[in-house]
């Protein structure tokens, strides 16, 4: 996977708008109405990341859930990030 430039990591964030970019990683907190979903949200979210082989960094606080995303074989942010945001945002609301 190759790097994304800057532009093209502002361009790829406005088809994810709830994400935004921190220190080299694209990061989105999801709120969840208690403990439990949240860590529902949290095992789905690890059946994605092993099926895609990409795991992001997870910080759960009760009810809610930070994701940060960032490719460590490329230095940064790829395409692969942002597939995984999108996969996950689908499951979020289905």
């Amino acid at each position: 996977m190759t790097k994304l430039s800057g532009s093209q990591i502002e361009s790829s964030l406005t088809d994810i708008p709830e994400w935004s970019e921190a220190g080299g990683a694209i990061q989105r907190t999801y709120k969840f109405r208690d403990f439990t979903q949240a860590m529902a949200f949290v095992n789905r979210v690890a059946e994605v990341a092993q099926r895609m082989d990409h795991h992001p960094d997870i910080l759960i606080r009760y009810n809610k859930v930070t994701l940060t995303l960032s490719t460590h074989d490329a230095g940064g942010i790829t395409e692969k990030d942002f597939d995984q945001a999108r996969q996950v945002d689908a499951m979020s609301i289905a």
